[in-house]
């Protein structure tokens, strides 16, 4: 078994794996003013789209997934960033980890606890880096949110709500993968990672609710209402859908007051809070800042300075785990009780970056889930 991969800098070269429209729009342009990481090679299906996208980005280095293993021994790479379909990740996750090759795979992690054990172990095995891609992590505002929760300006919390919605294309790989692609798993670890992080715990107990409002286009419940209850009675409710307007925000309420933040959690959105304590309300706006760019950065300078990255592989399967349990009650239609379990790490204010944004390149042979793929 390989170990970690050492890299002396100053930057850390990386293979994309995936070059689809979440790679195209943020991940590639955001690399080259980090400042510790470079690109060196593409991982994809499509050879015409991998070419283009290559000479766009001076990267000639370009596999197909066939190749992947032969990439990792290439001893040309130090990391991988991984977005490819969910379904695909463990395996990917895996060969890379066990080649010492350090990893910061999106979310959500995987399509199942027992595959982000797998993940897990082997990171454990090689001591190569892994890092779930939650860029809010490190974005001005949710740690802002943070600061103000655990201030205790607001109080107790009590409750949390919060609306995630997009329209998905029939066309849209999204739409026609059943559970896994549809909006739980796809937009929920945003609003789930939020609160449990607001909360500083993990939930006990998931009860889920689903519709499908066009049987034409969705293979799954397009449209879910989640409820989560966490220790110290405190509830959590969040709205996903993918067949309504665009629409992100999330509200964090407590004995003293509140914080409302829309837009929260969308690429390139830029954030804004209302705080309301008693009777005085405050606003502001924080400025946009590149996301991708932001938690690639820190993800370097941990592989860079042998740091463990905050949102690990036991934060990615936290929230695999809830996936599982909305999955479950989607099904049955009965509560899911989860173990009592505490997670020792958070997200820190030392960890914001403010890289600016980035303009969105013309895309190749990549849509908006919108407009179908």
């Amino acid at each position: 078994m390989a170990q970690a991969k050492i890299v002396s800098g100053p930057k850390v070269r990386y293979a994309v794996v995936g070059v689809g429209w979440i790679a195209q729009t943020a991940f590639l342009p955001g690399i080259e003013h980090t400042g510790n990481s470079e690109l060196v090679a593409l991982v994809t299906g499509h050879a015409e789209k991998a070419q283009k996208v290559g000479e766009k980005y001076g990267i000639s280095a370009v596999y197909e997934y066939g190749e992947f293993d032969k990439l990792l021994k290439s001893g040309d790479i130090d990391a991988v960033y991984l977005a490819t379909p969910n379904f695909d990740h463990v395996d990917l996750a895996v060969k890379t980890l066990n080649a010492g090759i350090h990893l910061l795979l999106e979310k959500p992690m995987a399509v199942s606890v027992a595959e982000c054990e797998r993940i897990i172990e082997a990171s454990e095995k090689t001591n190569a880096k892994l890092m779930i891609a939650y860029r809010l992590h490190h974005e001005p505002g949710m740690l802002a949110a943070l600061d103000t929760v655990r201030s205790g300006k607001l109080g107790q919390l009590r409750y949390f709500n919060s609306s995630f919605s997009q329209p998905v294309s029939g066309q849209n790989h999204r739409a026609r993968n059943g559970y896994w692609a549809g909006p739980v798993p796809d937009m929920g670890p945003y609003p789930i990672n939020t609160v449990r992080n607001l909360f500083g715990a993990e939930p006990i107990e998931v009860m889920a609710m689903g519709v499908c409002t066009d049987a034409a286009k969705f293979t799954m419940s397009d449209t879910v209402a989640v409820t989560l209850t966490f220790p110290g009675r405190r509830i959590a409710t969040m709205m996903l859908s993918y067949n309504a307007q665009d629409l992100d925000d999330f509200r964090v309420v407590g004995q003293l007051g509140d914080l409302f933040s829309q837009p929260a959690f969308q690429v390139g959105s830029q954030v804004k809070h209302v705080v309301t304590v008693g009777t005085k309300t405050t606003r502001e706006t924080f400025e946009k800042t590149d996301q991708f760019g932001g938690e690639l950065k820190y993800f370097s300078d941990c592989v860079l300075n042998n740091r463990q990255p905050e949102a690990d592989g036991e934060e990615g399967l936290l929230d695999v785990r809830v996936l599982e349990a909305v999955e479950r009650a989607l099904a049955t239609g009965v509560p899911q009780t989860l173990k009592a379990y505490t997670r020792k790490r958070r997200p820190e204010a030392r960890q914001v970056e403010t890289l600016d944004p980035v303009k969105v390149p013309e895309l190749v042979g990549a849509h908006k889930p919108s407009d179908g793929q």
